[in-house]
């Protein structure tokens, strides 16, 4: 393991041949995320955005379930009480919301793993990532509203922006669950794959990538994130400034010269 990545209760973390894998490692619950693997997770991407080493992200769950969402029973019935009125919304910025921004952001491509339950904030970790590889058995699910309560960690903005708002308001509304086959169809998976093949998938996927063009892949990644807020005016200034940059890298150069010598390209990352 990478001196820069420690190990933290609940999530393994693991960088080898420029992939750096992030796993939920509490299959009791589920793989339920709570305060210390929140924390481990954006602590993680957040060495990632400035190490030289990693190229792609590859995100997975140990056991039969990807993540149940956020642990709130724990957070409701620990040693000290009741958090007190505002805790949330003291809580949120630096964590949940910090996490979901941070995966859209860094200019490396994330790949999802899904099995079992994504359920509430393990459902946006699928949506926040770049590619989802999910097994048959994947069940997605926002339940904010069985709960009585409104959703958080960024549902509304990522849910609408994959599927439209009317089936936004199926999920989040109405709190209906989403199979495999059809977040297929909605655009949500990737890759739908046979039970007990989605980690296997996933990490050749993440490692096509982290094979990739490094530095004009995470610019791509940030332009279409940008594409959906950015008028066509606002767009091309930005394709063109990244494509500046994409075509002073080494891996530019080593395309070039790969489509010349008519073979396959071994890009570097620089």
């Amino acid at each position: 393991m990478h001196s820069d990545y420690p190990a933290v209760e609940g999530v393994t973390v693991r960088l080898a041949e420029g992939v750096l894998e992030l796993r939920l490692n509490d299959p009791r619950r589920r793989n339920a995320l709570g305060d210390r693997s929140l924390r481990a997770l954006i602590d993680a991407l957040e060495t990632a955005q400035n190490d030289e080493a990693v190229r792609a992200v590859l995100l997975s769950g140990e056991g039969d379930d990807f993540c149940s969402g956020f642990d709130i029973v724990t957070r409701n019935s620990g040693g000290g009480g009741r958090p007190r009125p505002g805790a949330i919304q003291r809580r949120l910025p630096s964590q949940a919301h910090r996490l979901i921004p941070m995966m859209c952001e860094l200019q490396a491509p994330v790949v999802c793993a899904v099995t079992g339950y994504a359920v509430g904030i393990g459902f946006q970790l699928a949506l926040a990532s770049d590619f989802v590889v999910a097994d048959t058995s994947a069940t997605f699910w926002q339940p904010f509203i069985t709960r009585g309560m409104t959703p958080d960690s960024g549902a509304t903005w990522l849910t609408t922006r994959a599927v439209g708002p009317m089936r936004a308001r199926r999920l989040l509304m109405l709190g209906e669950r989403l199979d495999a086959r059809t977040a297929l169809e909605w655009g949500i998976v990737h890759d739908l794959v046979e039970p007990g093949t989605a980690g296997e998938t996933a990490r050749a996927l993440a490692a096509r990538l982290a094979a990739g063009p490094t530095v004009a892949l995470g610019l791509t990644k940030a332009l279409i994130n940008q594409a959906g807020d950015a008028a066509l005016r606002e767009q091309l200034p930005a394709e063109a400034f990244s494509l500046e940059i994409s075509s002073r890298a080494q891996d530019f150069r080593e395309g070039l010269s790969a489509f010349m010598d008519k073979r396959e390209p071994k890009f570097s990352g620089k």
